[in-house]
C-alpha cells in the first residue's frame, strides 16, 4: 500500500511517496502488468530502498542525474531518497514489472550492525547512486523476485535477504550517477531542479529550448542558472538537454525504421551533422551502426561491451 504526497504545492516539484507495507509484513512487494499498470510516473522519492526488475520490454530511466535507455529488461537498486521517474508504461512493453520496497533497518539495527552483513551495507552506501545490474545477476534476482510474489510472508523475507546477499556480492553491475544523488539539498533547490527537468521532459523535441526560458521559470538570471544547474548535476544545461535528446534517440532507433534524418529533427537537432557528431561523442558509435547493430540482433552484447553504451555514459561519467 502507498499514497503519493507532495513535498508543497509548487508545481513540479518533487512527490514523496509513502510507502505501507501490508499488515504482518516489513516490506512492499507489487507486480505490475498490462492489466495492472504502474501509475508511478512522476518524479518523486522514499525513505525506503526499491529494486525493480522489468521482465524484458524497453523504456528510459531517470534516476538522479542520470538518464539513459533499456532494451532487454532491467534490474535497479534505488537507494533511500534517490530521486526517480517510472521505468514502464503501456509503450514499453514488458511482460511485467515486479517493485519491492524496504527500509534500510527493516531487519533491526542490532542485524544490520552485525559483521556478516558488512557487504549488505555496503550495498545499501552504493544503491544512493543508484545501481543498474546486468548478466546472469539480473536473470537469476528476476527469476527469484518472481517466485516471492507468490511466496508465503516468511519465505519472501528469507528471499529477500539471499537478493541482497547476492546482489551485494556481485560484480556486474554499474553504478548510474557519479556521485550519491539522494536529496540531501534544500527543498528550494529541488523544487528548481525538478521544474527543469519537468520542462526538459516536456520540451526536449523542440528545435530551441532557451535559457532564458529556463532561467526565468526559476526566477533566476541566465548566468546564475548556468553555474547553479553546473554545480548541482556536474553538467552543463546544454550537456544534459543533448543526453536527454540522444536517449531518446537511442530508443527510436531501437523500435522505429524511421529515417536516421528523421529522428534527428524528432528528437530536437536542428543540425544532422552535429546531431551525428552528437551522438558518436556520447554513444562511441554513429547512429547509423547503432542501429545495425541492433538489427543484427547483437545489441545486447554490445551494450555490454560499448566504452559509452547508453547504460553507462549519462550520469556515472558526467
Amino acid at each position: 500500500m502507498k499514497d503519493n504526497s507532495h513535498i508543497n504545492n509548487s508545481v513540479g516539484s518533487a512527490i514523496l511517496e509513502r510507502v505501507h507495507p501490508s499488515i504482518g509484513q516489513s516490506f512492499t512487494i507489487m507486480q505490475f502488468d498490462n492489466a495492472s499498470e504502474n501509475s508511478d510516473k512522476s518524479w518523486h522519492f522514499h525513505p525506503e530502498l526499491e529494486l525493480v526488475y522489468v521482465h524484458k520490454g524497453k523504456g528510459k530511466r531517470h534516476v538522479g542525474n542520470h538518464i539513459s535507455y533499456y532494451d532487454d529488461g532491467d534490474l535497479i537498486l534505488l537507494g533511500s531518497n534517490l530521486p526517480h521517474y517510472g521505468f514502464t508504461n503501456r509503450y514499453s512493453g514488458h511482460s511485467k514489472e515486479i517493485v519491492v520496497q524496504w527500509k534500510a533497518d527493516f531487519l533491526g539495527t542490532m542485524l544490520m550492525d552485525l559483521p556478516e552483513t558488512a557487504h549488505i551495507r555496503n550495498l545499501y552506501d552504493l544503491s544512493l547512486h543508484g545501481i543498474v545490474f546486468y548478466g546472469n545477476i539480473k536473470r537469476r534476482i528476476g527469476e527469484r523476485m518472481s517466485e516471492m510474489v507468490h511466496d508465503n510472508t516468511f519465505d519472501r523475507l528469507i528471499n529477500l535477504v539471499k537478493i541482497l546477499d547476492q546482489l551485494a556480492k556481485t560484480d556486474e553491475y554499474r553504478l548510474l550517477n557519479a556521485s550519491t544523488v539522494g536529496l540531501v539539498i534544500n527543498q528550494k533547490d529541488t523544487d528548481r531542479i525538478d521544474l527543469v527537468y519537468d520542462y526538459v521532459r516536456e520540451n526536449f523535441d523542440q528545435e530551441d529550448i532557451s535559457l532564458t526560458a529556463v532561467s526565468d521559470l526559476v526566477s533566476m538570471t541566465v548566468p546564475s542558472f548556468c553555474r547553479y544547474f553546473k554545480k548541482h548535476t556536474n553538467k552543463t544545461f546544454t550537456q544534459f538537454v543533448n543526453e536527454f535528446r540522444i536517449v531518446h534517440a537511442t530508443k527510436l532507433l531501437a523500435e522505429t525504421t524511421d529515417q536516421i534524418s528523421d529522428i534527428c529533427f524528432q528528437c530536437g537537432f536542428n543540425n544532422f551533422s552535429y546531431f551525428n557528431r552528437t551522438f558518436k561523442k556520447l554513444m562511441g558509435e554513429s547512429p547509423n551502426n547503432y542501429r545495425k547493430s541492433l538489427n543484427q540482433g547483437t545489441s545486447v552484447a554490445n551494450s555490454r561491451k560499448r566504452k559509452h553504451d547508453s547504460t553507462h555514459f549519462l550520469g556515472a561519467v558526467s
